[in-house]
């Protein structure tokens, strides 16, 4: 897979995000940017290594994702918050495996509509 619709997708997440935080508030875009946080480390996984299979790819943002999260009950120095997030929540951990659920869905129709059928 070429990194370009990768990037493309990366991009498109982040916009999703901030369009998400724009548009609602309270935990529906909290919850939102959880799945989309971790639909975010997805296609950087895929940006590394661009041959990665989906459920691969899923796993390992989700495992980035929860780990980040638990790493919230220790101290996350303020200028990694921004990105890391401060504060451990339990339901966190749902919406990171819901968004890497979705990004490996959505990878796999992608793939299996970009492979030609077999006879």
């Amino acid at each position: 897979m070429s990194r370009l619709p990768i990037a493309l997708a990366a991009a498109l997440t982040i916009a999703a995000g901030l369009g998400v935080r724009l548009v609602w508030d309270g935990p529906v875009s909290k919850y939102a940017g959880d799945a989309l946080y971790t639909v975010l480390i997805y296609t950087l996984v895929l940006l590394v290594r661009p041959r990665t299979r989906p459920w691969a790819a899923a796993a390992v943002a989700a495992v980035l994702s929860w780990a980040i999260e638990f790493a919230q009950l220790g101290e996350i120095p303020p200028a990694l918050q921004p990105v890391l997030g401060s504060t451990f929540n339990p339901p966190d951990l749902l919406w990171y495996a819901v968004g890497a659920g979705a990004a490996w869905g959505a990878h796999a129709l992608w793939l299996r509509r970009r492979t030609p059928a077999r006879p």
